[in-house]
């Protein structure tokens, strides 16, 4: 099924069709056609310079996009703005993090629930409760300042950050970048969990094998263009994606 097909189905968030992404005049995204649906888990993978990080900035925003988008079946835009698509429920962590350094872990969550607090929603508290029940590390770390968190911690902080907006849509931008393996494993069983609490993800990750380990749905991206998608069990499964970055399969423990 294509992605213009998926996106005439009921519980599309985003839907992508045709789209380009650059910088100036210099298409890096070309032609690129995409689609999540709600409790899904979608993931991008592919080598570095592929256009990865370039996809999710245009889908967020931050970078001109050229096509059609359109976000949660509403009618579809040429030119998403980060305000407008966060104040709708999307969010984006980018692979830098983005933290204030010199503020509380706690501080720092807080300030995820800027837009609700703006709005004059009060109920934040609770979802800070429910960040703590899902990265603990941040209770026991909740008085900390963020520049003296590990890396890992940094990323569960900027995983819960986003959450206090209580995001439909989140785009994760390579979480797993520069943590050890058993960071990650734990970085990514959160992502996973996300989608059991019925927040939908958009998941660019350099780990394929991880990425795809929990992932419903994937697209394999080279060059600035999609060059494979399916079900992610038969990407996983794909003999060129087993060549090109799996390599040899892990043994069964």
């Amino acid at each position: 099924m294509t992605a213009g097909a998926e996106a005439a189905g009921a519980d599309v968030l985003l839907a992508a069709d045709g789209i380009s992404v650059g910088y100036g005049r210099v298409d890096v995204i070309r032609n690129i056609s995409l689609s999540i649906r709600r409790g899904q888990i979608v993931t991008i993978i592919g080598p570095n310079g592929a256009g990865k990080t370039t996809l999710l900035s245009g889908l967020m925003g931050r970078l001109a996009v050229r096509g059609r988008l359109s976000f949660f079946g509403e009618t579809a835009i040429e030119q998403p703005s980060v305000e407008t698509l966060v104040g709708r429920g999307v969010t984006l962590i980018p692979e830098t993090r983005e933290l204030f350094g010199s503020m509380s872990v706690e501080d720092n969550l807080l300030l995820g629930a800027f837009v609700r607090h703006r709005r004059g929603d009060r109920t934040y508290p609770s979802t800070l409760d429910e960040v703590y029940a899902l990265l603990p590390r941040l209770k026991e770390r909740h008085r900390q300042l963020a520049s003296t968190l590990s890396g890992g911690e940094r990323q569960m902080l900027a995983m819960g950050r986003a959450l206090m907006s209580e995001p439909r849509l989140l785009m994760l931008d390579e979480p797993s970048l520069g943590l050890a393996p058993l960071i990650t494993r734990d970085i990514l069983r959160s992502v996973a969990e996300l989608r059991d609490r019925g927040v939908s993800c958009l998941l660019v990750e350099q780990n394929a094998r991880a990425a795809l380990r929990i992932a419903d749905y994937a697209y394999v991206m080279e060059s600035g263009a999609i060059v494979l998608e399916g079900p992610a069990a038969e990407v996983a499964a794909n003999s060129v994606v087993i060549n090109a970055y799996l390599g040899v399969r892990e043994p069964v423990s």
